[in-house]
């Protein structure tokens, strides 16, 4: 009773030494499993000096020592694998061996023995797919008590002489099987704690960071200002629960929610030293009141007593702005909400990136839009008048109902500055043209509409067809000496995959091959645009038989398609 006792005392020390490294980044590797070479390199050193130390707190009985050595083998082969348990057993084996006695070569296999246990039942944990298993309290007692049980089988057939070694068994045994299994199981519920205090902070850090994201997807679509900002500033504010929050361009405030709200003011020109400091260095400062004083540069009685200041950097490093998490004076900085600070300046950094893509692939496609106004505009202005002027004399009425018809083309023109149309509002359009066309060519031009009226409520990018039309008429009809036939169909086509919605403008001239595979800008315009919308695998494909028809083909899939 009284070796229990003892060993127990020295179990204490020992646990107490493992509570206090617990608290160390040096643990961390141990709340998890890997097969990461450092991984498996801090749990050997960290375990073996738990089995040395356990060697040296051992107690002296009968020329041989009672210790608490097994538990850092046992626990370096269940979290490190049998390769860590066997190096740390060996080298834990190999101290004991050194020290002497009569069990010290019966003491070096069994140590390793034992490592080799706890590494054997984490390789069957990990085949079995039940890691959790390997954290289990229940599970460290109980292999450690079969490893102490091994130990003392291994130093009756070792040991000499024997009647010696089976008094010290005697005398051992159930004081170190006890200890070293109550002491295992001790020690992995220390390591099991810390495991659940790091996943808890962790899902705490995950859930928060995704809230964020998801909250603040698409805010800086429309610039990095000071209405993004403060729609910013508030999901952090709510999300994060600190003090305050503020966000910077270089120069002054953008947003700034929480305390201290009465005196920072938007729009105000930044003056704080470590604001300042963040930009200049691209540098993130931390100012926690305690080693690095903090007091607020705008107002002397201001309630806020720490800050937290992450520069925003762009693509090429420069520092775009600052993001500033504050707490007051009475609250300190959680390690979770600095770490989230640190993750949200990168994720909004990224996020003002994808505005300003967004921003940008807006201009272009508005500057697309109007190229192919300018590319119609000048030589349909001239055709048309030219026709109204040669039919207003025979027919004022005909030449009355063409100018109506060029005004209200020219009104849709200025109208199609949006993104997409229905299909049916794109067909309004092009009747406008075809109307004018119609009457330039009378009896030399005739256009069939065929296209499938559920199709017609569909959304396509503004400007499709009539560069179609256009190119049908200026390149095709208008060259032929007979009549010239233009049809416009539209439906839908199911393949294996999905249902596609097919566009087709076709002219009975054929003229298209004559000039290769070489499309004009106004078609190549159309293609990006529907291949950008929709995929590569989308968009405009130009078909032609000489002399016979040219087919323009668009395409793009009907799923997510809604009315506009």
């Amino acid at each position: 009773m009284d070796l229990v006792l003892l060993l127990l005392q020295q179990l204490s020390v020992y646990l107490v030494i493992a509570y206090l490294l617990s608290k160390t980044p040096l643990f961390i590797p141990l709340t998890f499993i890997s097969g990461r070479k450092s991984h498996r390199i801090a749990c050997y050193v960290l375990f073996s000096s738990f089995c040395i130390l356990g060697t040296y707190f051992g107690l002296s009985i009968e020329n041989a020592i009672a210790n608490t050595r097994a538990i850092g083998a046992v626990m370096g082969g269940l979290l490190g694998g049998p390769l860590v348990g066997f190096a740390v057993g060996l080298t834990g084996g190999l101290h004991r061996y050194s020290m002497g006695g009569f069990t010290d070569i019966a003491c070096a296999i069994s140590t390793t023995t034992e490592g080799l246990i706890g590494g054997l039942l984490h390789l069957y944990y990990l085949r079995k797919g039940k890691i959790d298993n390997i954290f289990k309290p229940s599970v460290v007692l109980s292999i450690t008590l079969f490893a102490e049980i091994m130990q003392m089988l291994i130093i009756l057939l070792v040991a000499k002489p024997f009647d010696q070694a089976w008094l010290l068994v005697q005398s051992i045994a159930i004081p170190m099987i006890l200890a070293n299994s109550v002491g295992a199981a001790l020690f992995m519920s220390i390591i099991q704690d810390k495991k659940a205090i790091f996943e808890k902070n962790y899902t705490a850090f995950s859930n928060k960071a995704l809230r964020i994201a998801q909250r603040s997807v698409g805010v800086f679509s429309q610039g990095f200002n000071a209405v993004s900002c403060k729609k910013i500033a508030a999901i952090i504010y709510q999300e994060t629960g600190v003090g305050a929050v503020s966000i910077t361009d270089r120069d002054k405030i953008l947003a700034f929610i929480g305390v201290g709200d009465d005196h920072h003011v938007c729009g105000t020109v930044i003056s704080s030293d470590y604001t300042i400091q963040a930009i200049e260095h691209g540098e993130i400062t931390y100012a926690d009141g305690y080693e690095m004083a903090y007091q607020c540069s705008i107002s002397p009685s201001c309630k806020l007593g720490s800050v937290l200041v992450i520069p925003l950097l762009e693509a090429d490093g420069r520092v775009l702005g600052t993001i500033k998490l504050y707490e007051p004076k009475q609250k300190l900085f959680s390690t979770l909400n600095r770490s989230l600070g640190e993750g949200l300046a990168k994720l909004l950094s990224n996020q003002i990136l994808a505005g300003r893509y967004i921003q940008q692939q807006n201009l272009l496609n508005q500057s697309e839009i109007r190229l192919l106004h300018a590319q119609v505009n000048p030589h349909f202005l001239f055709n048309t008048l030219n026709t109204i002027s040669a039919v207003t004399r025979k027919d004022p009425h005909k030449a009355r109902k063409l100018i109506q018809h060029l005004s209200q083309f020219f009104r849709s023109n200025l109208k199609q500055n949006i993104e997409q149309v229905t299909v049916q509002e794109e067909l309004d359009h092009v009747q406008a043209y075809l109307q004018i066309e119609l009457a330039r060519f009378e009896e030399r031009l005739c256009v069939d509409i065929n296209i499938d009226e559920h199709l017609l409520v569909l959304n396509i990018p503004t400007f499709t067809l009539q560069p179609l039309i256009e190119n049908a008429i200026k390149h095709g009809t208008s060259t032929l000496l007979e009549k010239g036939e233009i049809n416009i169909n539209g439906y839908f086509s199911k393949t294996n995959k999905e249902t596609l919605v097919i566009l087709e403008v076709i002219d009975n001239a054929g003229n298209y091959c004559k000039d290769g595979k070489n499309i004009g800008l106004g078609l190549q315009i159309v293609d990006k645009r529907l291949k950008n919308k929709y995929g590569p695998q989308y968009g405009l494909v130009m078909s032609c038989k000489t002399g016979i028809y040219t087919k323009a083909m668009i395409s793009f899939p009907l799923i997510n398609q809604q009315a506009k």
